[in-house]
């Protein structure tokens, strides 16, 4: 996916400026940035929730736009901050929706397998006759990222999914992330507020301050203490732990 000269206003104030960069395929991308520096914008922008006022999405060859719906959601799945279901459902019947894109609400044994195994892969076999409104914060992550799973696509797209989760449920999230490109080749773009969760588990950060691209680099390159400090405008210093490079902030 390319995207070119990406452009944003809301009210007359520009909130995503010239933004142009490639989503490398196969890696996990994040998203970071202060408050109001345009990542959600544009994570809403890529995925068609929000429209562009100017610039370019080319996807597979073929402007953003011009997709199909449902072929489009054959391809790209996107999971958004705020997942409020208000039927009463259960846990199969949540991952269930992922299938929709290919045979609507007729499922076939294809689809069945596929819901079988995005609830095994997420570990609710036990929880999935259970509502929705009775899990933890946890289980319900883990039972719309199951969904995302069960609608196969190559590009998924999460916006702050350690959103209002604990450090062990955030943490679990994160390794969940990793596995989905590891082991099953998807494209993982994030947007994150945690940087050092942007730090471990990604290949790529790109950062954003006032609606524009700051840096993109693999991790190494922009988890520094000059860039991170020049974004945030805090003071930072940088450990290793296992090679990788995490965030100390004061």
């Amino acid at each position: 996916m390319k995207i070119t000269n990406l452009k944003k206003k809301y009210d007359g104030k520009t909130v995503v400026d010239s933004v142009s960069f490639t989503i490398p395929r196969g890696k996990v991308l994040s998203l970071i940035g202060p408050n109001g520096a345009g990542k959600s914008t544009v994570m809403g922008m890529i995925s068609r929730l929000i429209a562009r006022d100017a610039g370019d999405i080319h996807f597979e060859d073929k402007d953003l736009s011009h997709w199909n719906s449902k072929e489009l959601a054959k391809k790209l799945a996107i999971l958004t901050q705020h997942n409020n279901v208000q039927m009463k459902l259960t846990v199969r019947e949540l991952v269930a929706f992922g299938r929709f894109p290919y045979s609507g609400s007729r499922l076939t044994a294809e689809d069945v397998r596929m819901i079988d195994k995005a609830i095994a892969y997420m570990e609710l076999q036990e929880f999935e006759d259970r509502f929705i409104d009775e899990l933890s914060g946890g289980q319900r992550q883990r039972a719309y990222i199951a969904m995302v799973i069960a609608q196969d696509t190559e590009y998924v797209l999460l916006d702050e999914p350690t959103n209002n989760l604990d450090i062990y449920h955030a943490s679990n999230m994160m390794r969940t992330v990793r596995r989905l490109c590891d082991e099953l080749g998807k494209t993982v773009i994030l947007v994150l507020h945690e940087i050092n969760y942007a730090a471990f588990y990604s290949d790529y950060i790109c950062a954003f301050v006032d609606g524009k691209i700051a840096k993109f680099e693999k991790v190494e390159d922009v988890i520094n203490k000059e860039t991170l400090s020049e974004i945030y405008k805090v003071d930072f210093e940088i450990i290793h732990i296992n090679g990788k490079p995490l965030s100390v902030y004061y």
